[in-house]
């Protein structure tokens, strides 16, 4: 799973909007499942600029991170920050099917016990890049 900072930044795709596509939810239905019954298959919404679906909606997305409030990140980076070493949450990004618009902001951030299994979670698998 991605960290929480390699999660946002692929979001974000280069951007520094609320949205990869701008600050307005108007163009949110080209790019997001949201305020729905149930979840949708993957990819059939619009790609952001990297190439990425869903990272907007759909379901909320795991992150390997142990979840801390802004504030209390270890290490102080704000490049790539790393979380806490421990915790009773991970991260959740990306909002879901069943969350309104704002809650798929690229910044948004959201939390579970490891333990929660929901329709409306799902994880995004990475792969390294070969050198």
């Amino acid at each position: 799973m991605p960290t929480e900072a390699e999660w946002e930044y692929s979001c974000r795709a280069g951007t520094t909007t609320v949205y990869s596509f701008g600050d307005s939810d108007e163009l949110l239905d080209r790019f997001a499942v949201y305020s729905r019954l149930k979840a949708a298959s993957c990819g059939q919404k619009l790609p952001n600029a990297f190439g990425l679906h869903d990272m907007h909606g759909n379901v909320w997305e795991w992150c390997g991170d142990w979840y801390a409030r802004d504030a209390e990140y270890a290490g102080g980076d704000v490049t790539d920050p790393s979380g806490p070493s421990s915790g009773s949450y991970r991260v959740n990004r990306g909002g879901s099917w069943s969350y309104h618009p704002q809650n798929c902001r690229s910044a948004l951030r959201n939390w579970r016990s490891p333990g929660n299994r929901n329709d409306y979670l799902g994880f995004r698998v990475l792969r390294s890049s070969i050198k």
